[in-house]
């Protein structure tokens, strides 16, 4: 049902590459999309950093799903941050962002949604969303730095009764 043109360019020049093969370079911290063998580590993440994890067959199915762009950025083999992302025709929304504590504020968090942005860019997506707990202030001043902007607050939608802020950036187009 979901389907979108993937839309990124070769190392070598030659034209457009599938999603499957796709590195993404940052400085001395490569970005790659999510395979089913990252799982583990993702979800191990996932419980150190969240009250309320996911179960690892979510991830395994968002990993094999269509519509998702599932990145995670690993150093020296280990996987120190990810993103998981959904879209439906121009429409994206952020599932899950999560970077190991001991690499925060190194701007990986930074780096991966900018890759995500780049590909709704690409793949003519008008709109990113995501949900962020109210208390978590740090988070939507991070959020507001990159252009969200928060739209209504979502009472109870943590399974710990705590509300979301809804922020959503509308993309410029080049």
């Amino acid at each position: 049902m979901w389907s979108a043109v993937v839309i990124l360019s070769r190392a070598d020049g030659e034209g457009p590459q599938h999603a499957s093969n796709v590195q993404l370079p940052m400085t001395d911290l490569p970005i790659s999309l999510a395979v089913p063998g990252d799982v583990d580590a993702i979800h191990r993440l996932e419980v150190a950093c969240f009250p309320s994890p996911w179960r690892p067959e979510f991830f395994k199915n968002e990993i094999g799903a269509s519509g998702r762009l599932n990145l995670v950025a690993k150093r020296n083999g280990i996987l120190v941050a990810y993103l998981f992302a959904m879209w439906f025709l121009d429409e994206m929304h952020v599932n899950k962002i999560a970077v190991v504590e001991s690499e925060r504020r190194k701007g990986i968090a930074l780096r991966l949604m900018e890759e995500c942005e780049e590909f709704a860019v690409a793949n003519g997506i008008n709109t990113i969303s995501l949900e962020v707990r109210e208390s978590n202030e740090g988070a939507q001043r991070f959020y507001e730095q990159q252009e969200f902007e928060p739209l209504y607050v979502r009472p109870r939608y943590y399974p710990d009764g705590e509300a979301a802020v809804v922020m959503v950036k509308e993309l410029r187009r080049a």
